[in-house]
C-alpha cells in the first residue's frame, strides 16, 4: 500500500473509534428512553377506548395472544368471546383468540390475576 492510502486508512478507523466514544453519562439508555415512549404510546391508546373499556383493558395489560403490551399498536381491539370482554393487540390476533375460546380466556384470567410489574 501506498503513503496516502495509509493515512486515509488511519484517519477512517479513528473517525470510527471517535464515534463509538460518545458521552452517554447525562443521556438515558436507548431502551429506557425507547420504553418510556412506547408506555405512553401505549396509555394514549388505551384512553381512546370507551370510558367503561379502559379499566378493563388496564387490568388486561397484555394481548392474551401476543404478550404484547395493550396500545402498543394502536387503539386495543376489543372482542366477546364466549360472553367476556377480550382485549387484543391488533385485529392480526382476533381469528387466533376467537377460534381458540378456552385458551384466550385462561391467558385473560392469568394475566388480570398476574402483579403489573410496574
Amino acid at each position: 500500500m501506498k503513503v496516502y492510502q495509509w493515512v486515509g486508512l488511519t484517519a477512517l478507523l479513528s473517525l470510527m473509534v471517535l464515534a463509538g466514544c460518545q458521552d452517554s453519562g447525562t443521556n438515558p439508555p436507548k431502551a429506557a428512553a425507547d420504553k418510556g415512549a412506547k408506555t405512553t404510546e401505549a396509555q394514549a391508546s388505551i384512553a381512546e377506548l370507551a370510558p367503561e373499556d379502559r379499566p378493563l383493558a388496564e387490568a388486561q395489560r397484555l394481548c392474551p395472544i401476543t404478550g404484547e403490551p395493550l396500545g402498543g399498536m394502536g387503539t386495543p381491539i376489543k372482542v366477546d368471546v364466549k360472553g367476556q370482554t377480550v382485549f387484543l393487540c391488533c385485529d392480526g390476533c382476533k381469528k387466533k383468540a376467537l377460534d381458540n375460546p378456552d385458551k384466550t380466556l385462561a391467558s385473560v384470567q392469568k394475566l388480570k390475576s398476574a402483579p403489573s410489574g410496574n
